[in-house]
């Protein structure tokens, strides 16, 4: 809970600490994007370094039916999130059967495919310019309208999108279907030996992994009020990568959380002093990875468990010491 009143606080402290109000509402969108993807990487041992393209069809698919379309906030919403989830089940479709390096390159063509599709199909995207004048529509729950013009208002509105997605994430990764995940990622091949349909299992994961993405890209567009091929990128792929293992996806559900925190802020405040902010994080990527592999979260889990056993050695070390 304390995690929450932190995060919904933000609009009222952001500004004091000399950071803007829309850092917030970017850090939380990250977040959920990190955490669909962690569902494969952390717990299903899938590298996908292509899943920015899910992403990025959200922000677009939101785009395009809210401007050609007219739908409204939700219809557009669930637009975004059943596109992404179709273009992701039909590339798991794909590769689901292979696992390791072929996995990782294929879903990186995938994702290339994309990417470049957005950049030349001007008559659908607009190209390199992309989709310009994304509103945000007004919540309209029936009874009452709920405008979300300003970012403090599409704030709260975000943080009820996230913390939805947040609690349904945690039951599955806590369900069985969470449990054969993580079986599949210690070994495939008993898995399937035990019974389980590995094909289906992960081609699932991937589905619902690009589910959450486009929702991600739907927030996205109604934040930057717009959607463009950069956001599909091999590199904007690489860096949801980065976030789940810097922050310590692959041994804790809260490591995506930690690491797109730690990496937009790293963007900011280290963007402020140099413009290679990227090659610094870079550098303590690559520390993080040869000397703590399991991230922000493994550090903390081994601090605690440190003092854990410190504390249980303190009183027979007392002990000893008074019959000493």
């Amino acid at each position: 809970m304390s995690r929450f009143a932190l995060l919904a606080s933000t609009p009222l402290w952001l500004s004091s600490v000399g950071l803007y109000q829309y850092l917030a509402l970017e850090i939380m969108i990250w977040m959920l994007f990190a955490l669909g993807h962690n569902l494969l990487l952390g717990y299903g041992g899938l590298p996908s370094f292509g899943h920015g393209a899910y992403f990025g069809i959200g922000a677009y698919a939101f785009g395009l039916m809210q401007l050609r379309g007219g739908a409204g906030l939700l219809l557009a919403m669930l637009g975004a999130v059943l596109a992404a989830a179709l273009f992701g089940a039909l590339v798991a479709a794909f590769i689901s059967h292979r696992r390791g390096i072929y996995y990782a390159l294929l879903t990186i063509a995938f994702g290339q495919v994309a990417w470049f599709v957005a950049g030349k199909w001007h008559a659908v995207t607009g190209g390199e310019d992309g989709l310009l004048n994304i509103k945000r529509p007004d919540l309209s729950l029936g009874f009452v309208d709920i405008a979300l013009r300003s970012n403090e208002a599409f704030f709260y509105f975000a943080l009820v999108i996230f913390t939805l997605a947040l609690i349904g994430l945690w039951r599955l990764v806590h369900s069985p279907f969470g449990r054969v995940l993580r079986a599949i990622k210690q070994n495939e091949m008993r898995a399937a030996f035990v019974g389980h349909n590995v094909w289906l299992y992960k081609w699932l994961a991937f589905t619902i992994s690009a589910a959450i993405a486009g929702l991600a890209g739907s927030l996205f567009a109604m934040a930057q009020q717009s959607a463009y091929p950069n956001v599909m990128s091999l590199h904007n792929s690489g860096f949801v990568v980065m976030m789940v293992l810097i922050g310590g996806g692959l041994v804790s559900f809260w490591g995506p959380v930690i690491g797109a925190l730690v990496f937009i802020l790293a963007r900011d405040l280290l963007g402020a002093y140099t413009e290679t902010w990227l090659l610094w994080y870079g550098l303590v990527f690559i520390a993080m990875v040869l000397f703590q592999p399991d991230g922000v979260a493994g550090m903390w889990q081994t601090l605690q468990a440190w003092r854990a056993r410190r504390r249980s050695h303190a009183p027979q070390a007392a002990a000893r010491t008074k019959e000493a």
